[in-house]
C-alpha cells in the first residue's frame, strides 16, 4: 500500500512538473509571456464539449491518444477521456528578442525579428516536442545568428530579403516534426556596434559629399556641352546665312550685269538704228533738188565752227594749206555728199568708213591740184 501511494505521489509530482515546464517558455519571464504562446493549453472534460472554430482538441483515453476533435461538439467520458491539448491552428507571430551576432566581416550586431508560424498537424504538435513553440523560437535564434555569420554587414543592411529567406529555409525543415509550418521570418531591427555606427555615419556623409561633387561635375559638364553645342549651332547657322547671302548677292549681280548688258545692247541697237535712219534720211534729202547745195552750206558752216572750237581749247591750230580756197572746201563737201548718196542704204558703220575714205582721197586730190596751181603761177 505504501508503495502504491509512493508511486502515485511520484507520478503526480512528475505530472505537475511536466505541466509547469510546458506552460512557460524557457528563458522568458512570466511578464513578457503572451497567452497565445503558452503550452500546453488544457481544458476540463464537460462530457458535452464544444470545439471553437480555429481550434483542435487532442483527446486522450487512459493516457493514450484517442481522437483529434475538430470544430463542433463531441461527447467524452469523464474520468476516462481527458482533453490533454487545446491547439490553436491559426497563424501566430512569435517575437524574437535582439540577439548578438558576428557578421562575416567581424562586426558585432544585434538583430531582432518576428517569426510567423501555424500548427498544421495537431498530433505532431502534441507529441513531437515537449514545447514546440519554445523549440522553434530557440531554433530561429540559432538560425538567425548562423545566417548573419555568413554575410557581411553591407549585405545584411541591403539584403534583408535574402537573410529572411535563409532563416526561413533553415527553420522549415526543423519545424516539420513539430507539426508547424513556418510562413515567413521578418528582420525587424539591425543594430551595429556604436563605433561601427559612427564609422557608417562618416561613410554616409562622405558618400553624400561625393555624390554632390559628382552631380555638380556632371552638371558643369552638361552645361559646357550645351554651351558648345549652342555656339556650334550658332556658327553653323551664321555660316549658312552668309553662304545664302553671298549666293543671293552673286545672283543679283549676275542678273544686274545681264540686265545692263541687255540694256546696253538694246541702246546700241537703237542708236545704230537711229543713225541708219538718219543717214537714210540724209541720203534721201540729198537726192532731192537743192539738197546738195544745202549740204555744202552745212558742211562749210560746221567746218568754220570746228576751227572756232579748236581755237577755244588750244593755242595751237592746224589749218589747211589753202583755208581761203572755198572751191577746195566745196569739192571735199561734194565728194562727201556723193559718197553718202551712193551708200545711203548701207549700214551706218560702212557708210562712215566709206565717207572717211572718200574724204581722204578728195583731200589728196585737192592737195595735188593746189600744188599744180602753185607751180603754174
Amino acid at each position: 500500500m505504501a508503495t502504491i501511494l509512493a508511486r502515485s505521489r511520484s507520478n503526480h509530482a512528475a505530472k505537475n512538473a511536466r505541466m509547469l515546464s510546458s506552460y512557460i517558455l524557457d528563458g522568458l519571464s512570466n511578464s513578457s509571456l503572451s497567452a497565445s504562446n503558452r503550452w500546453p493549453v488544457r481544458k476540463p472534460n464537460l462530457i458535452f464539449n464544444i470545439v471553437p472554430q480555429g481550434y483542435r482538441y487532442v483527446v486522450e483515453r487512459f493516457g493514450k491518444l484517442h481522437s483529434i476533435e475538430h470544430s463542433g461538439w463531441f461527447l467524452a467520458i469523464p474520468g476516462v477521456d481527458t482533453i490533454s491539448y487545446v491547439i490553436d491552428v491559426r497563424e501566430r507571430a512569435i517575437d524574437i528578442p535582439p540577439q548578438s551576432a558576428i557578421t562575416g566581416d567581424n562586426v558585432a550586431v544585434e538583430v531582432s525579428g518576428n517569426l510567423f508560424v501555424q500548427f498544421v498537424d495537431p498530433q505532431k504538435a502534441a507529441y513531437g516536442a515537449l514545447n514546440p513553440l519554445y523549440s522553434i523560437t530557440q531554433h530561429a535564434q540559432s538560425a538567425m545568428r548562423s545566417a548573419i555569420g555568413e554575410m557581411e554587414l553591407d549585405e545584411i543592411l541591403h539584403g534583408r530579403a535574402r537573410l529572411n529567406s535563409m532563416i526561413k529555409g533553415g527553420l522549415q525543415e526543423a519545424a516539420n516534426p513539430w507539426g508547424l509550418d513556418v510562413k515567413r521570418y521578418e528582420i525587424t531591427e539591425i543594430t551595429p556596434d556604436p563605433q561601427i555606427r559612427l564609422a557608417m555615419d562618416k561613410q554616409a556623409a562622405a558618400e553624400r559629399d561625393r555624390r554632390e561633387h559628382v552631380l555638380r561635375a556632371e552638371g558643369d559638364k552638361q552645361r559646357a556641352q550645351l554651351t558648345s553645342e549652342g555656339v556650334k549651332i550658332s556658327l553653323q547657322n551664321e555660316s549658312e546665312g552668309n553662304l545664302i547671302r553671298m549666293k543671293n548677292e552673286a545672283e543679283a549681280a549676275k542678273i544686274k550685269q545681264i540686265k545692263e548688258s541687255e540694256g546696253q545692247a538694246e541702246a546700241i541697237r537703237q542708236t545704230a538704228k537711229a543713225q541708219a535712219e538718219a543717214l537714210s534720211n540724209i541720203a534721201t534729202e540729198l537726192q532731192k533738188p537743192g539738197g546738195m547745195e544745202a549740204a555744202k552750206l552745212a558742211l562749210a558752216q560746221n567746218y568754220v565752227e570746228m576751227y572756232g572750237e579748236m581755237g577755244k581749247e588750244s593755242n595751237t591750230m592746224i589749218f589747211n594749206d589753202r583755208p581761203a580756197d572755198v572751191s577746195g572746201l566745196l569739192a571735199q563737201a561734194v565728194a562727201t555728199m556723193q559718197a553718202v548718196t551712193s551708200s545711203g542704204k548701207k549700214k551706218g558703220k560702212n557708210v562712215l568708213g566709206e565717207i572717211d575714205t572718200n574724204v581722204s582721197l578728195e583731200e589728196n586730190a585737192d592737195m595735188n591740184t593746189g600744188a599744180k596751181s602753185a607751180d603754174g603761177k
